[in-house]
């Protein structure tokens, strides 16, 4: 634990080139140089001024709803026994996601660089969605990119953007879902960056965009800690806080207060995909160095350095990459890494609806799928936190079909 520096946000723990050990950077064209290096010193300044955190602070209390709710999950810690179990309600958020947190201070951003257009990229929906509220907010034309599969099993998501006066861009190229949409966004960018901002959903891409990204999701964790200590009087001695991980936007923020706390175990858990198949989006497990959307990861590669084809029952963690920051965290020992299969998070649906009256979305579902192997081995004096990123709506077609329910 000695790289990590106590009292410094983890987003800031890079050095001159904007590693985060052997991750990160900014591996970019010369045409982004320059937008990438004004991006920077905006946010830089923004972060720290008063006016801009103030009004930050308005739309997150009076419009997004926060903070959002934290509470114990009894009826699953009576069904695994062991570990006690509670969630930080991040489905309540205004747009039923996180990602509002992301949109929103992107949206500012935007404002405060005089752009009048936003675009960004989505996979399951709730960053697109969320991008087009926060641009019909602040008067932005929006611009998402999508892949064309996920805009199939994501259908409601995709009128939701577009009934918002969003503008939603199929992309057509290879395994048509998230990575696609994400490189289909930065070429638009790239051509357009004079005019146009762009807003990254996840703790991908360039060194800037994880920060933005990391930095407005870390107030899950910043409340999160608040509430746990209104809880249970302090941080629990056993604590082990449980996330589903993707491109690492919901698990960052949710750890962000935890990473220099030694005695909190950090978990995260990715998508396997069907079960007895080896093309899950799980590059955390099985991924080695390489370079995606301008940064350097835990990467799903071929021998020559081809980008693998990932399948998951989840739109949102269908990514063949993750964040520098969560590859840098497993180099240092200090997160541990997981999967569940498809199947097992269809059976975590079924659970958690039936016996809490919470209906998380598919990425979601794979925290509770590995909470329900992990909790059961846990003392009773041991609690188990997680993030319940988003709700079900988004996925009730795919859930229908899978299910089958009488």
């Amino acid at each position: 634990m000695s790289s990590i520096k106590k009292g410094i946000p983890f987003i800031d723990q890079h050095d001159e080139n904007g590693m985060w050990g052997k991750y990160g950077g900014n591996f970019i064209g010369e045409t982004l140089k320059k937008p990438v290096e004004d991006l920077t010193k905006a946010f830089e300044k923004l972060r720290n001024d008063k006016g801009f955190l103030d009004e930050l602070e308005y739309y997150r209390k009076n419009y997004i709803g926060r903070p959002t709710p934290f509470l114990e999950l009894p009826a699953l810690t009576k069904h695994w026994g062991g570990a006690k179990i509670v969630v930080k309600h991040e489905a309540q958020a205004y747009s039923g996601s996180h990602k509002i947190n992301n949109a929103i201070v992107h949206a500012m951003i935007a404002v405060a660089t005089n752009k009048k257009e936003i675009c960004g990229d989505t996979g399951a929906g709730y960053a697109g969605s969320a991008l087009a509220i926060a641009a019909s907010l602040f008067g932005l034309k929006a611009k998402i990119f999508m892949g064309a599969h996920d805009m199939e099993r994501q259908k409601i998501q995709v009128f939701r953007m577009r009934s918002l006066g969003a503008e939603v861009i199929p992309c057509h190229q290879g395994s048509k879902t998230l990575v696609e949409a994400v490189s289909s966004c930065i070429r638009y960018y790239t051509a357009n960056c004079d005019r146009v901002h762009m807003c990254v959903g996840s703790c991908v891409s360039s060194t800037i965009w994880v920060k933005i990204c990391a930095w407005a999701q870390s107030i899950i964790g910043k409340e999160m800690e608040e509430q746990m200590i209104d809880m249970f009087g302090k941080i629990p001695d056993k604590l082990s806080i449980v996330c589903a991980i993707g491109g690492g936007s919901s698990s960052y923020g949710t750890y962000s207060s935890f990473i220099d706390k030694d005695h909190v175990k950090l978990i995260g858990v990715e998508a396997g995909g069907p079960e007895g198949k080896k093309n899950g989006a799980d590059s955390l497990s099985r991924g080695t160095i390489g370079i995606l959307h301008g940064s350097k990861s835990l990467l799903l590669q071929d021998r020559n350095g081809m980008v693998s084809n990932t399948t998951s029952i989840s739109a949102g963690l269908d990514y063949p990459s993750n964040s520098p920051l969560h590859s840098h965290l497993k180099d240092l020992g200090r997160l541990s890494v997981m999967s569940v299969s498809d199947e097992e998070v269809l059976e975590s649906f079924k659970l958690v609806s039936r016996l809490t009256g919470l209906q998380p979305s598919l990425e979601p579902c794979h925290s509770f799928a590995a909470i329900a192997k992990l909790a059961p081995r846990l003392s009773k004096d041991s609690v188990i936190a997680t993030n319940c990123c988003g709700n079900a709506l988004k996925d009730m077609d795919i859930l229908a079909e899978r299910l089958k329910l009488d």
